[in-house]
C-alpha cells in the first residue's frame, strides 16, 4: 500500500490496510512481494500528481516482473482525472474515485476475485501505520473555504464534521491500543462542529479529548485564522495535554492577495492574531504556510507579505509557489506571475525564514524538553527524538546522543546543546 499526501489522505489508507486485513490478507513492505498493489495518490498541486503517476508507471513494473497480479489508483488524483486516467492508464486495474468509496471493496472483490463480504473504510478498524505512539484522529472531512487557488472543495466535497460521539469513541480506542500523541486533523479543524452544531466546537472536543486516560500530548492541524476564538486560545493555554502549537496556514498577508485569494481574514486581523497568541501563551510555537507568485501579485504585494515575516518571525514557515489548478477559479486569473519571478520571491522568503528559524533555535540552547524518542541514527549515535515544539514529517528533530540505552516510543527530559540547520542537539538530562 502506497500512500501520498496529507495526514488526511494517510488516515484513509490506514482504513484502506484495516478492509484488507479485515479479509485476512497478509501486508508486506516489498512491492516484489505483493499480489495487489494499491497507491493512495494525492492530486493537490501539480508536483504531488506527477509523483502519483510516477509511482503508478513504476508499480505498473512489478506486473511484468514481479508477483503482482492486480494494480488499484485511489484518492484524489482519481477522483480529479478518473477517466482521463482509465484512458491513458491501461496498466492500472482499477481506479477508485472518492465517490466509489462507499462500494470500494464490492468493487475489489470482484477484481481479485474473492467472496464478496459487508466491508466497509471504517476509522475504527483503521491500521494505524505511524508507529505504537502517535496517530491522527481525523474530525472532518472536505473544505466548505472555497479559497481560489484550491482544488480541495471540487476533490473532497464540502466541509463535512463527524460527530463528537464518534470522535472520542475512535480517540478512546487509540488511547486503549497505547496511542500517547494524538495529532487531531482536518482541512480546517477551527470549522469542527459549525455544521453539525451550528458552532465551533474544537475546543470542547479538545477538552473531552484531555479527559481521556494515556495521552500525553494532543495536537490540532489545521487553524484557520478568522476561526481561532478566545476560547480556543485558552483552552490550548490551561490544558498540559495540549501542545502550546498553532499551525496556521495564512497563505499571504497583502490584503489585495488574500482577497484575490477569497481568504477571510485580511493584515489587521492577522498581525493582532499572532500578537494575541505569543502575549496569552508565551512559550507558543507558530507555523504557517505562505504562497508566493498568486496570480496579480505584486513587487508592493510580496514586500509586504516578506515585511511580516520579518516581524512576526515565525518558528516554522513553510511557502511553495502557486500552481495553477484547472477547475478553480484562480486558474482563470490573467495576471499570471513569470516562474521565475515566483523562484526568486520563494528562495527570497525562504532565506529570510532560514535567518529567523536558526536564531529561534540557538534560543532553545541551555533549555530542557520532555521529548517523544522515535529511533535511531543508522551509526547508533544519536537517539531522534521530537519535542512540543515538532509535529512528525514536518518539523525538525532532536539528536539526543546516545549514553545509555532508551526505549523507542518513551518520553526523556534533554538539554539542548547545539543547533544543527533545522535540528537540534541534546544530551540526557
Amino acid at each position: 500500500m502506497y500512500h501520498f499526501g496529507c495526514s488526511k489522505n494517510l488516515v484513509d489508507t490506514e482504513m484502506c490496510i484495516g478492509m484488507f486485513k479485515k479479509e485476512k490478507f497478509e501486508i508486506v513492505t516489498d512491492p516484489k512481494d505483493a499480489e495487489i498493489i494499491v497507491i493512495n495518490t494525492c492530486g493537490f498541486i501539480q508536483s504531488a500528481k506527477e509523483e502519483a503517476i510516477n509511482t503508478i508507471l513504476e508499480m505498473a513494473e512489478y506486473k511484468k516482473n514481479g508477483n503482482c497480479k492486480y494494480l488499484i489508483a485511489m484518492g484524489c488524483l482519481v477522483q480529479r482525472y478518473k477517466k482521463d486516467l482509465e484512458k491513458s492508464m491501461p496498466e492500472v486495474d482499477l481506479f477508485l474515485s472518492i465517490d466509489d468509496y462507499d462500494t470500494m471493496w464490492e468493487q475489489i472483490s470482484k477484481l481479485v476475485k474473492v467472496q464478496e463480504s459487508v466491508n466497509t473504510l471504517d476509522y475504527m478498524n483503521r491500521i494505524v501505520s505511524t508507529g505504537n505512539t502517535t496517530a491522527y484522529l481525523k474530525i472532518a472531512e472536505g473544505c466548505s473555504n472555497r479559497c481560489t487557488y484550491c482544488a480541495i472543495p471540487y476533490i473532497r466535497g464540502p466541509y463535512i464534521s463527524r460527530k463528537m460521539e464518534d470522535v472520542l469513541q475512535e480517540a478512546e480506542k487509540l488511547a486503549k491500543a497505547g496511542i500517547k500523541e494524538l495529532i487531531v486533523i482536518a482541512q480546517d479543524t477551527t470549522k469542527y462542529g459549525i455544521d453539525l452544531y451550528g458552532e465551533s466546537k474544537l475546543a470542547e472536543l479538545l477538552e473531552k479529548l484531555c479527559k481521556i486516560e494515556g495521552f500525553k500530548w494532543i495536537r490540532f492541524l489545521y487553524a484557520y485564522p478568522e476561526s481561532i476564538t478566545d476560547e480556543l486560545i485558552d483552552v490550548v493555554k490551561k490544558n498540559d495535554k495540549i501542545c502550546k502549537y498553532f499551525d496556521i496556514p495564512l497563505q499571504h498577508f497583502a490584503n489585495p492577495v488574500l482577497k484575490r485569494m477569497n481568504r477571510h481574514s485580511n493584515s489587521e486581523s492577522i498581525e493582532k492574531l499572532i500578537n494575541k497568541i505569543r502575549k496569552e501563551i508565551p512559550n507558543v510555537i507558530l507555523r504557517t504556510t505562505m504562497m508566493v507568485g498568486f496570480p496579480g501579485e505584486t513587487e508592493e504585494d510580496f514586500f509586504e507579505l516578506y515585511e511580516f515575516v520579518n516581524r512576526a518571525k515565525f518558528e516554522k514557515m513553510g511557502a511553495f509557489k502557486y500552481s495553477k489548478e484547472d477547475g478553480t477559479p484562480a486558474f482563470k486569473i490573467k495576471e499570471q506571475v513569470h516562474p521565475k519571478t515566483k523562484e526568486a520571491r520563494l528562495n527570497k522568503l525562504m532565506k529570510l525564514e532560514q535567518k529567523i528559524a536558526e536564531i529561534k533555535l540557538e534560543e532553545k540552547i541551555g533549555n530542557t524538553y520532555n521529548s517523544l524518542v522515535e529511533g535511531c541514527t543508522p551509526d547508533g549515535k544519536y537517539y531522534i527524538a521530537r519535542s512540543y515544539m515538532d509535529i512528525p514529517d514536518e518539523d525538525g528533530v532532536i539528536f539526543i546522543e546516545n549514553t545509555k540505552k532508551i526505549d523507542i516510543g518513551s518520553f526523556v527530559d534533554c538539554i539542548i546543546t547545539g543547533v544543527k540547520e533545522y535540528d537540534l542537539i541534546a544530551k540526557l538530562k
